[in-house]
């Protein structure tokens, strides 16, 4: 290659480097997909020198040639000379031409605009030259900031803290952190924080509002990662409380309701609120003059508590990322440094100061798209959760398990466990093509069983909601990365949803979803089939004498009866997913309305709403005495904004078939 093509292809692959550095270190902040950001960096650097030492500061604006003949010498001067020096007679050599070159060099103009955009080097002004390299050295430098700072200059070891778990009607759970040895023994303390603080409770007795011991704990060591677990009992409902630990945390409470009971206090008094959300990332929207374990999410909840009288969060998975921006390990304590981390942030206290947290897991608490069971990193990963979050979850469904049940108010929860039981994510959807069977499992066995038996069940007068509480969508209307949601399992989705329209089909009980995972919003609605479905109840008179006719005995071939249960448009289960509380959104729209049959649409869009780096939503339940109906508002936050609500009844608690039901539902 010639100089000039050296130089020419030296240009380029700087100029491509660079482009492609800014490109990827932007998505990299703001989706943190991690691109070969150090590798565009190696090609980068010798490229700008190369071009910076051989990009000529000037340029040929103008290149003449003058050429110029003379006459020669006369002929006999030439003669005599040519006697002179004994030369022989010879021919007229003509005339001589003089070429003379004029070449004009100008300096060249410093190309600001060019410089700047591409990370060239301005073939004039050194400022340029520096300024462009140091813009692709910062980017760089932001995203060796985002993936590593947290780690090696924040690993949270010395965290001390505390936080309110699950709060029933009359206990409270309460987790403490605290690895100072000096600390020991921990103390909590607890005191009725109702105003007035002095005076007489309703029914004549006196406000108790002394302080009064709750226990302590008297060591803790690395086998816990140093958390322990206070309870609380013999509480009053629906009741505020202060709670602190000796080692300098306190924080607030307020007991549920009794189960079918709405609250009577003043400021919530008829109705039931929560919160839900998943997927948490500190520092994110990256900003580099932030903490880097700032958390933008947990500062606009922190704001929006204030209007919002909240009994607890219902978190649904994702509280850490231990794959993003980068995996640095996948030890015990590789772990729980990412649950550090969170607990540490600066803005952790204002969001769970008078919040309760509940919690479940989702994938990237072990892996992304975790479907390896109890194996591999699992038990690493389950450490910190287990010491965290179950230690102060509320009561498993099933002893030894992971998924949860629960009671307040108006409303009883089951919180899904959709990672430990799952069978593989291939490329079905988990339904058998011929049968409809379901061929794959999300929950297990064991969890189903006990899922379907809490959907059955008859609850408590004034318990007038099921909520499903899953970590990954219900809904199969999003089509990225759908496999990892109930996308891929519809046939077990299906035997679910049957089982929550028979809950609408008794009537007085609604059912909804609330799930997280997607980075975005969408209220979806599961309607049942218009035409029911076709069941076999057992078999029919076979052989001679059978009555081929009778309307009752289909298919007669098969030997088989059957009939069409049908449920009303009342029935219909909602699903509301909302996530994240401080993470990215996808810059591409990734739910479309689908449907599981060619007769009916089965999975209706309410609402979407993909934007927003931080979504949450609350759920306030209320039940009008003079209403034969439970009323459920649902409202949406987008980055501590209140941007969307929607409003749903439960069906009626009347007799009669479907279309009785539906006459008076709304």
């Amino acid at each position: 290659m010639t100089d000039y093509e050296w130089n020419e292809a030296a240009k380029y692959a700087t100029a491509i480097s660079s482009l492609a550095l800014r490109l990827g270190a932007y998505v990299f902040l703001r989706w943190p997909f991690p691109p070969a950001i150090l590798a565009l960096l190696a090609v980068y650097i010798p490229g700008f020198i190369y071009n910076f030492v051989h990009t000529s500061t000037y340029e040929v604006v103008a290149d003449e040639l003058d050429i110029v003949a003379r006459e020669p010498p006369a002929a006999d001067e030439d003669a005599t000379r040519r006697r002179v020096v004994g030369e022989p007679a010879g021919l007229d050599d003509g005339e001589e031409l003089v070429v003379e070159e004029t070449i004009v060099l100008e300096e060249k103009d410093a190309q600001p605009f060019k410089t700047l955009l591409t990370g060239l080097p301005s073939p004039t002004s050194l400022l340029l030259s520096a300024l462009t390299f140091t813009i692709n050295l910062a980017l760089v430098a932001t995203v060796c900031d985002l993936t590593w700072r947290g780690t090696f200059f924040h690993p949270s070891h010395d965290l001390s803290m505390a936080r309110t778990g699950y709060v029933a009607d009359t206990s409270v759970r309460i987790l403490v952190r605290e690895p100072d040895a000096r600390q020991y023994p921990i103390f909590v303390s607890y005191r009725y924080a109702d105003p007035p603080y002095m005076g007489v409770a309703a029914g004549g007795a006196p406000h108790d509002s002394a302080w009064k011991s709750g226990g302590s704990i008297n060591w803790l060591d690395n086998s816990t990662d140093f958390t322990g677990t206070f309870s609380l009992n013999r509480l009053t409902s629906d009741t505020r409380y202060q709670w602190v630990v000796s080692n300098n945390h306190t924080g607030f409470f307020t007991t549920a309701p009794r189960p079918g009971h709405t609250s009577e206090r003043a400021s919530t008094v008829g109705i039931f609120t929560f919160l839900h959300t998943s997927c948490l990332k500190n520092n994110f929207p990256y900003n580099p003059f932030s903490h880097t374990l700032s958390n933008v999410g947990l500062k606009h909840l922190a704001t929006a508590l204030h209007g919002i009288k909240a009994q607890f969060m219902l978190f649904l998975g994702d509280f850490i990322y231990i794959n993003v921006p980068r995996r640095h390990g996948s030890t015990v304590e590789d772990y729980r440094r990412e649950y550090r981390q969170m607990y540490a942030s600066p803005d952790w206290p204002a969001a769970s100061r008078e919040l309760p947290w509940i919690h479940t897991y989702d994938d990237h608490e072990f892996a992304n798209d975790w479907d390896s069971n109890t194996t591999g990193i699992f038990a690493a990963a389950n450490d910190p959760y287990q010491h965290y979050h179950i230690s102060v979850n509320p009561p498993a469904a099933r002893r030894g398990e992971t998924y949860f049940s629960f009671t307040q108010g108006p409303a009883t929860f089951f919180i899904l466990d959709t990672r430990r039981y799952r069978s593989p994510n291939d490329a079905t959807n988990g339904t058998d093509p011929i049968t409809g069977d379901a061929t794959k499992t999300m929950l297990g066995r064991q969890q189903r069983s006990d899922l379907l038996a809490w959907l059955k069940r008859p609850e408590a007068p004034g318990v007038r909601w099921k909520i499903v509480v899953s970590s990954v969508p219900f809904t199969k209307n999003w089509w990225f990365g759908a496999q990892d949601t109930w996308r891929g399992y519809l046939g077990e989705r299906q035997i679910i949803l049957e089982a929550m329209w028979d809950v609408g089909l008794k009537g007085g009980t609604g059912v909804i979803v609330l799930s997280g995972d997607r980075h975005e919003f969408a209220a979806t609605a599961f309607p049942p089939p218009p035409d029911g479905k076709e069941e076999i109840i057992g078999l029919g008179p076979i052989g001679i004498g059978a009555n081929s006719l009778s309307p009752i005995l289909a298919p007669i071939s098969a030997g088989l009866r059957t009939r069409r249960r049908r449920w009303p448009l009342s029935a219909t289960v909602h699903e509301f997913s909302a996530s994240p509380l401080s993470m990215f959104y996808l810059p591409i729209r990734t739910y479309a309305e689908s449907s599981t049959s060619e007769d009916y649409l089965s999975d209706v869009c309410i609402k979407y709403i993909p934007d927003g780096n931080s979504k949450f939503g609350a759920v306030s339940i209320s039940s009008p005495p003079t209403s034969d109906q439970s009323i459920l508002h649902y409202r949406l936050f987008v980055d501590g904004v209140e941007k969307w609500s929607y409003t749903v009844t439960t069906p009626p608690d009347v007799g009669g078939g479907g279309r009785a039901k539906d006459a008076i539902w709304g």
